[in-house]
């Protein structure tokens, strides 16, 4: 059975950088698409990027420029490196084994004015 295992969360200023690291054991890791997603307080989760396997990746727009997402098939863990972080970036982040209902279990982000 394949585990997500999500780090790197913390509080930060506004204008602050985190990176947060997503480990997935029990699978090929390397020929699956992963995927990072967010959810804010009271609001619906939503995409935040997506890395395929030859390491194409697509951002949702509010995150391009600011986020890059990146991954490491030897060490079966996928990168999310946050910059120029917002009060509105503030939220639970999960990383997803695309096309799957497998989850993390998530990491909080907390950024503050």
């Amino acid at each position: 059975q394949v585990q997500l295992v999500e780090s790197g969360g913390g509080l930060v200023q506004a204008g602050g950088s985190l990176r947060l690291s997503c480990v997935a054991s029990g699978s090929t890791f390397s020929s699956n698409t992963m995927g990072w997603y967010r959810q804010a307080p009271g609001k619906q989760r939503e995409l935040v990027a997506i890395i395929r396997r030859g390491g194409y990746t697509n951002y949702a727009d509010s995150m391009k420029g600011r986020f890059t997402i990146s991954r490491d098939n030897a060490k079966n863990t996928v990168y999310l490196q946050m910059n120029s972080l917002k009060p509105e970036d503030t939220a639970i982040y999960y990383c997803r084994l695309s096309g799957t209902a497998i989850w993390g279990q998530g990491t909080q982000v907390t950024v503050s004015s």
